[in-house]
């Protein structure tokens, strides 16, 4: 790199320009961001995917979580984390890292989570780990882990989690003193190399262990000869060796075992029974891929235990239940057949599960609702979610008056009868979303005074009258937004007396639709058609002000482009705190819009071609925290000079015109901690070199990726003589605003000046290279 001493002296007066400011005074951080949050004492970074190879040398001391994952990222060096003591969560998966310095992690004493998931570690030596005292969480799933010092995990005295899985360890043995964990809850160990487990070969006492996962690893044995585990709750084999032996002596061993999975017919049916027979405890069992035993009668032999309440079967490729399968599980409480391509259960499938609660048969190929299920009393939830269900009768939910949800998305209904749910007086969840329904038949009318939520989302084009919810005094939540339209009547909403959250996506509006709902909080409306309500229109009424409290509106436009918006749009929205519009105002805003709304917080206003706005807009909000501008047009921010924003600490202009930043703008903004201006064409002039270093130097404002913004060269590209080369063509690493900006002011310098400055620039440039 060519010496400062070399430098010709007619430079000197650009230093200002040309050097950067030390990295950690930088609240503009060269590699990652700053996650906002209204929480003083959580500090959010996140570096993730920003191909580093390194870690960086500027997060910031008081960081509390940091996310480096999917990056290249190859060592962690003992200097890398030091004096992160706040540190609470540490996420470096998906690296590439095959070296931790021993006492890397000595500075991180407050850590909780650390997840090193999906990188090329191969050992865990003495001290990786030395100072994490306080470390609850630990996953290191997807290494090359094949030794493991017998003091690695020494330090790890609060440790509650730990995942080994996706390793290479071969024996247990070479992990006995993690079972020595005091506080130890969680191991998983599957996806390894491990032939056996065998308390032999684990020289202690007891171990506090409630969760063991040793699925997908080669085990020929299975051995527990002294009651080591009696906390031991939990316990996954999935797709072990087809010889396993299983020899649990006594059953007391496994008292406390009440959660057990397996999978895969490559395990003898025989070695399937035996565990069974130690697992008097059982309450959960879970199997997966097992069509081959199941037809067997393994589902009828783990049924016999008396404890056991529930019970999973998924991916089996069932096809079809029988009278027989189920029988001897009356005992049952919840019950999932998930995923198994079930077409048919028959009638009697079902009957002997006098007690069942919860029933899940989603994603399957249901063509209607089994008569199996009609019986089902007792029944409190029922998923068919994902099914080929096109027709309900009314007969279907006739006698599930327990249910408190029913869950029918993503089916082929078109009609919903009047009677289909009269008997479901306890119903709270009601889901029939993404369905081809076009039409109601009163089917709201009755019986559903207790439910809180409904979801019609992306159904046909429903059309909703006077009256049609007036029944449902209890929903809280009603989602109607369609990829279409819903048409709706006068008084459609009337009786939701209790409603606070409505999602509605309309081919036209009046404020008649929205009468009788005094306790709306938050209206999602999704427009696709032109917003005629102007206050110059005969009897014009403000479109909201039959919603005196609601605090969150957000306006959404499909295809259509508004553009004289009233300035009483949101006239009697006092309470009114988050505003958010997309594509709604298309030409500006008129400076008595938000004159009614003193107490917004939070405004959002993008995809609206906007190039500026009143500064008198703004007078009404000054409580305003967050606004969002981005995706407009805006080649200025001067408006906000004279806006009065003192709580204004969270600003977006991304994708904008913006190619001059007037810091005097900025620092008029008093509050402000966070700052978006990616893709602006910020030009590489003089002009924008006093926000260059108000970037690097101030202490408050976070400029997002500031250090990384592309910048735009001036419209006029000035040619160096001699080698006819053009300015804008330096090296792509030097085209960025907030970082080495060292040819900015080059443009107002003489044609001999900006020759030997580009020559000095290639010269540093060759050399980094």
């Amino acid at each position: 790199m060519l010496a400062i001493e070399s430098w010709p002296l007619f430079l000197f007066p650009l230093l200002p320009f040309l050097l950067y400011h030390n990295p950690l005074l930088a609240f503009s951080l060269k590699n990652c961001t700053i996650v906002y949050s209204e929480n003083a004492d959580n500090l959010w970074v996140t570096c993730k995917e920003h191909e580093l190879a390194a870690l960086p040398d500027d997060i910031p001391r008081n960081a509390t979580s940091l996310d480096l994952s999917s990056n290249q990222i190859v060592n962690i060096t003992g200097t890398d984390l030091r004096c992160l003591s706040k540190l609470i969560s540490l996420q470096v998966q998906y690296n590439l890292i095959s070296h931790i310095d021993d006492g890397a992690f000595a500075d991180l004493v407050e850590l909780r989570l650390l997840d090193m998931d999906a990188n090329k570690l191969i050992n865990l030596t003495d001290n990786m780990f030395q100072g994490l005292s306080k470390l609850v969480t630990l996953s290191l799933y997807n290494n090359q882990i094949s030794c493991i010092s017998p003091v690695a995990f020494q330090a790890l005295v609060s440790i509650q989690y730990l995942a080994l899985g996706s390793n290479h360890l071969h024996q247990i043995a070479d992990i006995v003193p993690i079972f020595k964990l005091p506080n130890l809850n969680e191991l998983l160990l599957g996806y390894n190399k491990l032939t056996s487990f065998q308390s032999d070969d684990l020289p202690f006492n007891v171990s506090n262990l409630k969760v063991l996962q040793l699925d997908f690893n080669p085990l020929r044995k299975f051995s527990i000869k002294k009651d080591i585990f009696p906390h031991l709750q939990s316990l996954a084999f999935c797709k072990c060796s087809c010889d396993i032996e299983w020899d649990v002596t006594n059953k007391t061993f496994l008292m406390s075992l009440t959660d057990l999975s397996f999978s895969g017919s490559s395990v003898s049916f025989e070695a399937y029974i035996a565990m069974l027979h130690t697992a008097d405890s059982l309450q959960k069992l879970s199997l997966f891929f097992l069509k081959e035993w199941i037809d067997e009668g393994l589902i009828n032999i783990a049924c016999r235990i008396p404890s056991l309440k529930t019970l999973y079967v998924t991916v089996s490729r069932l096809g079809t239940i029988d009278d027989n399968l189920l029988r001897s599980c009356s005992q049952l409480t919840e019950l999932t057949l998930s995923g198994n391509s079930l077409s048919e259960l028959s009638e009697h499938s079902l009957r002997s599960m006098t007690q069942l609660r919860f029933l899940y048969l989603d994603t399957n190929q249901l063509s209607k609702l089994p008569l199996a299920v009609r019986g089902l009393s007792t029944l409190e939830v029922l998923d068919l979610m994902s099914n080929f269900i096109s027709e309900l009768d009314c007969l279907d939910f006739v006698n599930l008056t327990r249910l408190t949800k029913l869950d029918l998305k993503h089916n082929h209904i078109s009609k919903l009868q009047g009677c289909l749910f009269q008997n479901l007086n306890n119903l709270k969840v009601l889901n029939i979303g993404e369905n081809p329904v076009f039409t109601l038949d009163n089917t709201f009318k009755v019986n559903l005074r207790n439910l809180e939520y409904l979801n019609l989302q992306n159904n046909g084009h429903l059309v909703f009258m006077q009256g049609d919810f007036r029944n449902l005094s209890s929903l809280c939540v009603l989602d109607l937004e369609s990829n279409t339209y819903y048409q709706l009547y006068d008084g459609a909403f009337e009786g939701l007396d209790n409603l606070q959250t409505l999602s509605v996506s309309l081919g036209n509006y009046k404020k008649e639709h929205f009468r009788g709902l005094p306790h709306l909080e938050n209206l999602t409306l999704h427009l696709t058609f032109n917003w005629n309500q102007n206050s110059s229109q005969k009897n014009y009424e403000p479109p909201f002000s039959n919603l005196p409290n609601l605090k969150k509106l957000v306006l959404k436009v499909y295809d259509k482009y508004q553009e004289d918006i009233s300035p009483d749009l949101l006239k009697g929205l006092k309470f009114l705190e988050y505003f958010m519009a997309e594509k709604f105002f298309m030409k500006s805003l008129h400076p008595d819009t938000f004159k009614y709304t003193p107490r917004l917080k939070g405004l959002q206003i993008t995809h609206s071609d906007l190039s500026d706005l009143s500064p008198e807009l703004f007078w009404p909000i000054p409580n305003l925290k967050a606004l969002d501008l981005s995706n407009n047009k805006f080649r200025s921010l001067d408006f906000l000079a004279r806006a009065n924003l003192p709580a204004l600490s969270w600003l977006k202009l991304s994708d904008n015109l913006l190619s001059v930043i007037n810091v005097t703008v900025l620092q008029s903004l008093t509050a402000l901690t966070y700052l978006d201006l990616i893709d602006n064409p910020l030009t590489c002039e003089c002009s924008n070199s006093g926000f260059n270093q108000w970037v690097q130097s101030n202490s408050q404002t976070q400029v997002v990726n500031g250090h990384q913004y592309p910048c735009a060269f001036p419209t006029q590209i000035h040619q160096i003589e001699d080698n006819q080369l053009l300015f804008g063509r330096l090296p792509a690493e030097t085209q960025h605003v907030g970082g080495d900006l060292r040819y900015r002011a080059v443009s107002h310098l003489s044609k001999t000046l900006k020759k030997l400055y580009y020559l000095m620039f290639r010269q540093i440039s060759d050399n980094r290279n």
